[in-house]
């Protein structure tokens, strides 16, 4: 199944793109240690390795796009993150997942829209 999902951050496009890639940041709002970078053929590991994966695609803050592994699946389960600014020091989040496993569809949705996209925009908007 697929997810399509947006919403707008109080922070620049820079700041968004460090939120999703640097692993300092990202152990601050998820509160565990990741392995991350921000580049193409890297292999991450996020929350303990319940996401795990690997970047395909990185334009710096503009495009995030990784293939996140799920076990043996028909296709691959393909995650695009969008960046855009917009007016004012606000970035647009656009984000696509696809071929997202029927068993997991509800968690990872609710993930994204709370633990993952919801704390990056709490982080980044407490200052």
């Amino acid at each position: 199944m697929d997810f399509k999902y947006a919403l707008t951050i109080a922070a620049s496009p820079e700041e968004v793109f460090a939120a999703l890639t640097n692993p300092f940041q990202i152990e601050i709002w998820s509160g565990y240690p990741a392995e991350m970078k921000a580049e193409k053929g890297f292999v991450f590991s996020l929350w303990e390795g319940d996401i795990c994966g690997v970047n395909i695609d990185v334009k710096p803050n503009r495009l995030l796009v990784q293939e996140w592994f799920f076990g043996e699946t028909e296709k691959p389960s393909i995650v695009t993150l969008q960046l855009k600014k917009e007016g004012g020091d606000k970035t647009r989040v656009e984000l696509t997942h696809t071929n997202i496993p029927d068993d997991v569809y509800e968690e990872i949705t609710e993930g994204w829209r709370e633990y993952y996209l919801g704390s990056i925009k709490g982080m980044l908007e407490m200052y």
